[in-house]
């Protein structure tokens, strides 16, 4: 009976040594913690840094914002004609010169405005003329009618050139001299397009109705010098 007691002890203790080894084989299996540290810092990752992202999307809409405005700037300030004034009528000198010398009952001839200032600058449209006499200024008769037909483009006149409106004078012949009442003239009063300050004009080859019953000028706008039809 000793000998059966003391086989059954040894067989409990082997089943306690078991269980021992056991739980320590368990135990080692979940405590290598390093390996987990060394996949979590092993490879950092780079990203754009926010300073230079921003900086680029910011530089580059107020660029093309300034450079078409520039753009629309320039082509707008250096359309042609631009910086060219009216023509003062202090600086401008007129004559009359021979034109195609008219139809029967009536003579063409050219006023010619001349640019005597050292600016470039502008004529457009028609010019109001009539004969003055009495060594006054005085006008005489009625003045010219404007042949709204004619064409009638900006003239750009540098220092020294001219331009030029064909003026048609009805020979005072015409009329009966009581309807008339003809007189000779000193010349023409005449302002230029768009001035209400007039310049004088010599001539004395016309005789000149006083009476305002008639009309004898009608006058075209101004052209360049050779470019007048009349």
């Amino acid at each position: 009976m000793q000998r059966r007691a003391g086989s059954l002890l040894l067989i409990a203790v082997g089943i306690v040594a078991v269980g021992l080894l056991a739980g320590c084989s368990s135990g080692g299996t979940t405590t290598p913690s390093a390996t987990t540290t060394e996949t979590v810092t092993a490879t950092p990752t780079s990203a754009p840094t926010p300073s230079s992202a921003s900086s680029g999307s910011a530089s580059s809409p107020s660029a093309s914002g300034g450079s078409s405005g520039g753009s629309s700037g320039g082509s707008s300030g250096g359309s042609s004609g631009a910086g060219s004034s009216a023509c003062a009528t202090s600086s401008l000198a007129g004559s009359i010169e021979a034109g195609s010398g008219g139809a029967a009952g009536s003579t063409y001839v050219h006023l010619v405005l001349r640019n005597t200032g050292s600016s470039t600058c502008t004529l457009q449209g028609w010019p109001g003329v009539s004969f003055v006499g009495d060594t006054n200024g005085t006008q005489i008769g009625n003045a010219a009618t404007l042949d709204r037909a004619a064409p009638h483009p900006t003239v750009t006149l540098a220092s020294g050139q001219e331009a030029v409106a064909p003026l048609k004078v009805t020979n005072s012949e015409n009329y009966p001299e009581s309807t008339c009442d003809p007189t000779s003239p000193d010349g023409f009063r005449v302002y230029p397009p768009g001035s209400k300050a007039s310049l004088f004009v010599p001539y004395t080859a016309f005789a000149a109705c006083r009476s305002e019953d008639v009309t004898e000028l009608d006058v075209q706008a101004f052209v360049p010098a050779g470019q007048a039809a009349d």
